[in-house]
């Protein structure tokens, strides 16, 4: 199981699985990298995104077109990994993608591919135990998803967590935000105080301030809505093979500034 407590503030960010192709995601995963990031979320297109806002709701149709799913994302990952991706990868899924394979199946997937943690957006703590415990036994960190809740609550899904807590930094689905509600800070500095695996928060996270903001207070950002508008952005130039190292470059740069590499110029 991935450890980031010796990390810096950590910056993770998303990319959806086969968007705008295969073959880029494995480019972007790498540029990801070199940008500062300390884990990466791979997440898997899916007809049904309850979380998601209209950004990755349209890179996930953009990825199934191309015959994107749950086993060759798994499958990406692995290559991610053998094109000179060392940060830890964690799927992120619904979870009726995982209920259409065998647990064994699905399990063997992950390990085969050296996938190193799991977040399922959509599954209550209630009906985690199954996944929790295969994934102990996989050496896979379960990523739990916390939102506003009782104190009671709070403290049983942060005593489940592996790898880190990703704290959600607005109730409804992800996307940009230029501000977050006041309640938010306490709610987080309450996740920190319970916590023994780091607190990074998400949802809504899109500028350098917000960052600078959120590491005052937890451990590090999710980055995933900004990053995907600026692959869409970056589309045409990216399916190009003539202008691709340039648009990767450019999605590195603009990575940056969610990172540890950010420097003023």
């Amino acid at each position: 199981m991935f450890n980031l407590h010796d990390s810096e503030k950590l910056f993770i960010p998303f990319i959806t699985a086969g968007d705008p192709l295969p073959d880029i995601s494995v480019e972007l995963a790498k540029s990801l990298q070199n940008a500062g990031a300390s884990a990466l979320e791979i997440g898997v297109p899916y007809t049904d995104p309850l979380a998601d806002g209209p950004v990755i709701q349209r890179a996930s149709k953009r990825a199934l077109e191309n015959g994107m799913n749950i086993v060759k994302a798994i499958e990406l990952g692995g290559k991610m990994k053998k094109n000179g991706v060392h940060i830890p990868i964690i799927l992120f899924t619904y979870y009726n993608p995982v209920l259409q394979l065998e647990k064994e199946y699905f399990f063997a997937l992950l390990r085969e591919n050296d996938i190193d943690g799991l977040l399922v957006p959509d599954l209550p703590l209630e009906e985690s135990a199954l996944l929790q415990t295969a994934c102990k036994k996989e050496n896979i960190a379960y990523i739990s998803l916390v939102a506003p809740t009782s104190e009671n609550r709070l403290k049983i899904i942060t005593e489940q967590a592996g790898g880190f807590v990703y704290c959600v930094s607005s109730l409804g689905v992800t996307g940009v935000r230029r501000e977050f509600d006041p309640s938010v800070y306490s709610f987080i500095r309450k996740v920190k105080e319970f916590s023994s695996v780091p607190v990074a928060v998400g949802f809504g996270i899109s500028s350098r301030r917000q960052v600078e903001e959120m590491n005052e207070i937890s451990d590090g950002v999710v980055v995933g809505s900004a990053l995907v508008k600026k692959v869409e952005e970056l589309e045409t130039k990216l399916v190009n093979p003539v202008t691709r190292a340039d648009a990767l470059l450019e999605f590195e740069e603009y990575a940056k500034t969610f990172g540890r590499l950010y420097s003023v110029k």
